[in-house]
């Protein structure tokens, strides 16, 4: 599973930067506000986690509104005590559009890989959807915030409740 999803993501860079009609890269970093919403609601304190975040992305134009930015990054997530903190590396596919100069608003799925502890009862895969908004400061840095609310739940079926991640990440990015 992994091989396959780790070529879909090399298949479709290397698609859109030959048909892209503007192509740009960057990194972008920030902080996470992160959260689990239970199902049967918590028994227990369920305090929100601030974490960091960090990645690279493409983004390729499809036409003078309207962009694909496929992205790659590590994300702290999940809730603060010590059996829900959550560390994923992240691959967000997000439909950007063009609202103004300076304005982007974008949304797109989400696939998450844990990246630590096996056998902890939780999920090794995450699914999510992200909606967001870009403000261009420059030509080459912005600033932006993003809403990711998980839509598969993280824990392995034999518990006897569901979890799933909301976070807000605030972040800032640099386009080359």
């Amino acid at each position: 599973m992994k091989k396959a999803l780790l070529l879909i993501l090399l298949v479709t860079f290397i698609s859109f930067h030959g048909y892209s009609q503007g192509t740009k890269y960057g990194v972008r970093a920030g902080i996470n506000f992160s959260n689990m919403d239970f199902d049967p609601d918590a028994t227990f304190r369920n305090d929100h986690r601030n974490g960091l975040m960090i990645g690279f992305f493409g983004e390729f134009g499809l036409s003078k509104a309207v962009a694909f930015a496929p992205e790659l990054q590590f994300s702290s997530e999940g809730g603060k005590n010590d059996d829900l903190r959550l560390d994923y590396i992240q691959v967000p596919t997000i439909f950007k559009f063009r609202l103004s100069e300076k304005f982007h608003l974008g949304f797109g799925p989400q696939v998450g890989i844990k990246v630590h502890e096996a056998n902890d009862g939780i999920k090794n895969f995450a699914y999510s959807g992200i909606g967001g908004i870009e403000f261009k400061l420059t030509h080459t840095l912005f600033l932006d915030a993003r809403y990711t609310y998980g839509f598969t739940n993280v824990f392995e079926d034999f518990m006897s409740f569901e979890g799933k991640n909301t976070n807000i990440q605030l972040g800032f990015g640099y386009k080359f």
